[in-house]
């Protein structure tokens, strides 16, 4: 399984002062060296914490694949179209979340989604869909042509009791048996850390995950690298696999 480091927070924390540091790209530097896969970053509409020329940068210095989350804003659209990531992943946004809360509603966007996807793809851009674990988001992301699927772990990752957890965990279990059955590639991300990491990596379809804010939490503590370090440790380490319950 592949780990992809999310470095949103370093510009979060840069942006608190307006300043120049710390550098996302530097803290990209780090990733990579310490294993990290992928390199991934959210460029809001209301520029919260990515800016347009931490991207820009990203690419011409990072040799591993970005991977560029963002709306579906024409703006968004036109920058990334612009920078040309390795990859961009599609996710809903909201101005007043905290963080992107919940999966894209591919169902009601696949008309709007189909021809966007398509144009990404014809610039030799790869193209993942944000969903929750839900068999009919998944049928929606193949219909839209998308080829990569990346499931919402938040509800698992929330999940308060041992009965709840393993509910929202199968159903990620399922969600994945399904995209890989209609042939998309299937990744999965947000709100895991180091302690609940490990049964989303038993689960065989999933290839990559991406991970941000509890590695650049952890770094505060440990070291960037370190902490990076540590998270691929538990990525790559084979587990048993279990399919869901029918």
């Amino acid at each position: 399984m592949r780990l992809g480091v999310n470095i949103d927070h370093v510009a979060t924390l840069r942006q608190q002062r307006k300043g120049t540091f710390p550098d996302p790209l530097e803290a990209a530097l780090v990733c990579e060296r310490a294993g990290a896969s992928s390199i991934v970053c959210h460029l809001r509409e209301d520029r919260r914490h990515i800016q347009d020329d931490d991207v820009r940068r990203l690419k011409r210095a990072i040799h591993v694949p970005l991977n560029l989350e963002m709306s579906v804003a024409e703006e968004i659209v036109r920058a990334a179209l612009s920078i040309r990531p390795s990859q961009v992943t599609l996710v809903p946004e909201r101005r007043q979340e905290l963080t992107t809360e919940g999966g894209l509603d591919v169902v009601r966007l696949t008309r709007r989604l189909r021809p966007l996807v398509a144009k990404f793809q014809d610039e030799g851009i790869s193209v993942s869909l944000f969903v929750d674990p839900d068999g009919a988001q998944v049928d929606a992301s193949r219909s839209a042509g998308a080829r990569i699927v990346e499931l919402h772990t938040g509800r698992y990752a929330q999940a308060r009791t041992t009965a709840s957890r393993e509910r929202e965990l199968n159903a990620l279990i399922r969600a994945a048996e399904h995209a890989a059955s209609l042939g998309l590639a299937v990744a999965a991300g947000h709100g895991l850390d180091y302690d609940n990491i490990e049964p989303i990596t038993a689960i065989a379809p999933i290839e990559e995950v991406n991970i941000g804010f509890s590695i650049i939490s952890r770094a505060v503590f440990v070291g960037l690298e370190q902490a990076v370090k540590e998270m691929v440790a538990h990525v790559v380490t084979p587990r048993p696999y279990a399919a869901a319950p029918a």
